[in-house]
């Protein structure tokens, strides 16, 4: 993928017309077959991988002479680009001149990427002959396909291009295949583009996993930037490949704050971006930047991603700030985040808890999480702004952390636990949920201090006991409902499934609230699941328990690469190194994990403060800053 192309196909590499095959742009799949035949056969798959996120190398071989022994004659490799290129390579590996038919069978029905995932993109279209090449058309749209050598033959009813080539020993021939929608030029991906807004992170140190893991999580974000189309200057990642290729907001932001660490220009596109969507007033919902409803499990009712991706404005400007943030852009984005800060008091009015819209809304406990790391991040934020209102959001922010400790505990002979949800007449849903770690994620002050959070010592170290559970620990990271609760299923959205991003969030709070056993648990196991899943994590997988020689489940309907899952790798690995910067004090805070569980680890290529910054972590848990803004200071 390289957005807004993608292209997908099984591991043979072939494009069969079938499922979800096909080259796309920007949501439409402009070829849905393209398969390949020499000779009259189809050649024998041999080898396919990834060769970055946005290409692919396919290789196969196949025998012209049978009587000739077992040793392929023909070696074939395809190279396949989201860009919507492929170039097909044929090797003579015989000691004899061949002489070949090479024909590519081409075929679409220039279907949206939702009429095909719902099962009604219709059938292929009827192909015409077109430059050196075919062409598919209907009343909106159309696409082409040319050929470099152009083909000898072209045949429109059977969607087929055909060409006779002669080979010498250890000879080859090239055809290279571009797709397009006609009349469009070359696909300009931002992440391709010289501009990109993030730098080149590079991970080394004692576990071999980590160089890979990093590679591609940062390859994967690359490829998932779009650009706002009114304002190209500002980009944000698409929430997923291949179901959701355009912006979520709650999704674009949390992604946004985890790759901080890359740089802030991807933070600052992301709220800009949004900051146009913001609703106005007056009215109760100005303010509010919308976003779509998101499944919340077998127990409460879908959850409104837009109070999420309202409440994390202002806190992914206030940390994008303390990661340094240039004051032009902090200056230029605060009114819209005082706007998310007053519609937060606005909404809970003379209540204590934020519920969801609607009369009989439950008060979630990851709303209240959110509600309050916005109140303590924005007050800090208009403080330092010379903004009034500060004062208000800490006395709500003490309020609600009085309240939640009685209101949300529910007491068991385990010693609690939150509950997941108030309803409207105060009673709890006791069910625990992976929606509990966001009460870790308290976000980042100045000094290199993170937030008070709503729970207290004593109930935090209860919840870290929790997650470290085999109830709530499937060997592989975090479940999303606890294995003994009704309604489990491992392969459950948010009833079961292991979700990246929250394994990572509940690995950096366990870290950063001392309690690095639990959270070395769910790293390693995360860490783990990566490797099966070749380095590029999906964004949930199924949360069957771990054994001896078992692999994680992928789960069908899951983006992979994920915009979050990628991030989350940068979250997990700068957690790890413990960075705490505050860019307008010139300091950065290290809080490494003392007990080092990948060993010795070296992070290079980061920013912080604008300037390249680098640090490495010995297996002693020490820590030392190798590249740095010049007169950064380094804090206790």
């Amino acid at each position: 993928m390289a957005l807004p192309g993608l292209a997908v196909s099984g591991e043979l590499g072939q494009l069969t017309g079938r499922g979800l095959d096909g080259f796309y742009r920007g949501g439409r799949r402009l070829l849905s077959r393209c398969q390949v035949r020499v000779a009259g056969r189809e050649p024998l798959a041999v080898q396919a991988r990834m060769t970055g996120a946005d290409s692919a190398r396919f290789v196969g071989t196949l025998r012209v002479s049978p009587a000739a022994g077992p040793d392929p004659d023909v070696v074939v490799e395809r190279t396949r680009h989201a860009d919507g290129t492929e170039r097909i390579t044929l090797r003579n590996a015989a000691t004899r001149p061949l002489r070949l038919s090479v024909e590519v069978a081409l075929g679409t029905d220039l279907a949206e990427l939702g009429a095909i995932a719902a099962g009604t993109a219709g059938p292929e279209l009827p192909a015409n002959v077109h430059d050196s090449g075919l062409r598919w058309a209907t009343a909106d749209a159309a696409a082409c396909v040319t050929a470099e050598p152009p083909p000898s033959d072209a045949l429109a009813s059977a969607g087929l291009l055909r060409w006779e080539v002669e080979l010498p020993p250890g000879g080859t021939t090239a055809v290279e295949l571009r797709v397009r929608p006609e009349g469009a030029g070359p696909l300009r991906a931002a992440g391709r583009a010289a501009t990109s807004p993030l730098a080149p992170a590079r991970a080394e140190g004692d576990d071999p996993r980590l160089t890979p893991l990093l590679h591609s999580a940062v390859a994967d974000i690359q490829a998932l930037l779009l650009r706002d189309p009114a304002h190209p200057a500002d980009t944000y990642l698409a929430a997923g490949v291949p179901w959701r290729c355009g912006m979520a907001p709650a999704e674009a932001l949390a992604a946004a704050r985890m790759t901080l660490p890359l740089g802030t220009r991807l933070a600052a596109g992301t709220l800009r971006t949004l900051a146009r969507t913001q609703l106005p007033g007056p009215g109760p919902r100005a303010g509010l930047i919308p976003g779509p409803r998101r499944d919340a499990g077998p127990h409460l009712p879908p959850s409104c991603t837009g109070t999420e991706a309202t409440l994390l404005f202002p806190v992914l400007l206030a940390e994008a700030r303390r990661w340094g943030l240039p004051d032009q852009d902090t200056e230029e984005l605060l009114p819209a985040a005082e706007r998310c800060l007053t519609w937060l008091r606005t909404t809970v009015g003379d209540g204590t808890y934020l519920t969801d819209p609607g009369p009989a809304g439950p008060a979630r406990c990851e709303t209240q999480a959110h509600a309050h790391r916005a109140a303590l991040l924005g007050a800090e934020l208009l403080d330092a702004c010379g903004r009034p209102g500060a004062t208000e959001l800490r006395h709500w922010a003490e309020t609600l952390t009085a309240a939640f400790r009685t209101g949300f505990w529910v007491e068991d002979r385990s010693g609690g636990r939150p509950a997941a949800a108030l309803a409207p007449d105060g009673r709890p849903a006791p069910h625990l949920t992976a929606a509990a770690v966001h009460l870790l994620d308290t976000g980042l002050l100045g000094a290199g201090r993170l937030a008070p959070g709503l729970l207290d010592k004593v109930r935090t170290e209860h919840l870290a006991r929790l997650l470290g559970t085999p109830a709530m620990d499937a060997g592989w990271g975090l479940r999303g409902l606890a294995a003994k609760e009704a309604g489990y299923n491992a392969f459950g959205h948010r009833a079961g499934a292991v979700r990246v991003q929250e394994t990572a969030l509940a690995v950096a709070g366990l870290l950063a609230a001392g309690y690095e056993k639990e959270a070395a648990g769910l790293l390693r196991g995360l860490i783990d699941a990566a490797a099966h899943f070749g380095y590029r994590l999906p964004e949930m997988f199924a949360g069957e328990q771990r054994s001896a020689g078992s692999a994680p489940l992928a789960h069908p309907a899951a983006c992979r690469p994920a915009a979050t899952a990628a991030a989350s790798v940068i979250l997990l690995l700068t957690a790890l190194a413990g960075i705490r910067p505050d860019a307008p004090a010139r300091t950065v805070t290290l809080r490494p994990v003392r007990t080092a569980p990948l060993g010795e680890l070296g992070l290079s290529g980061l920013r912080v403060a604008g300037a390249p910054f680098a640090v490495r972590v010995s297996r002693l848990g020490l820590a030392m800053v190798e590249e740095a803004a010049e007169g950064l200071q380094l804090g206790a």
